[in-house]
């Protein structure tokens, strides 16, 4: 698990009261009920202000967003691209 899966895994186990055993790398978040739309716009907070990038609207799509496996390869595109 990188150090970013575990920052996630954390800050959703933390602030939507799930176990570990409950996350799924590639369990939709919404489907399964561990977020609803108010947990998405946590989620993107947490995401610009922990990891310093900024979610642009077109963005925000399940294929970025709905799952840890998601978000982690998101998160990795995004500081690519803020490096390049």
């Amino acid at each position: 698990m990188t150090p970013t899966e575990q920052k996630l895994r954390q800050f959703i186990m933390d602030n939507f009261f799930f176990d570990e055993s409950e996350l799924l790398g590639d369990a939709s978040l919404t489907r399964s009920g561990i977020i609803d739309s108010t947990g998405v716009m946590e989620i993107l907070l947490f995401l610009e202000e922990q990891f310093g990038i900024k979610v642009p609207d077109g963005e925000i799509t399940p294929e970025n967003l709905d799952t840890i496996d998601n978000l982690v390869r998101y998160l990795d595109d995004a500081r690519n691209r803020m490096s390049a």
